[in-house]
């Protein structure tokens, strides 16, 4: 059975402590969400950015033990969560 497109999947993550979203690990997440077909937006506090914009990643000012929530819509989206999700949590 396929998802409809219009499913949206929301999970909500923990940047590990000590790992700040700065340049090295958005670009792993910006290159990581590139990969996937499904749209997936990151928000922390009030903001909210586009996960394939460096930019906007950046932008979150996210710091090691701040949660994230990961929102993918689109094909592919459920595995999208968790490719993103995963990478998140694991981040060094």
């Amino acid at each position: 059975m396929s998802a409809n497109s219009e499913d949206v999947f929301i999970r909500v993550v923990t940047l590990p402590d000590g790992v700040d979203l700065h340049a090295r690990p958005a670009g792993q997440v910006v290159r990581a969400a590139g990969t996937q077909a499904a749209a997936v937006t990151l928000r922390a506090g009030a903001k909210e950015a586009d996960a394939k914009s460096i930019l906007q990643v950046l932008a979150l000012g996210a710091t090691g033990g701040t949660t994230v929530e990961v929102q993918t819509s689109g094909e592919g989206a459920s595995a999208a969560l968790d490719v993103i999700s995963d990478l998140i949590e694991n981040l060094t």
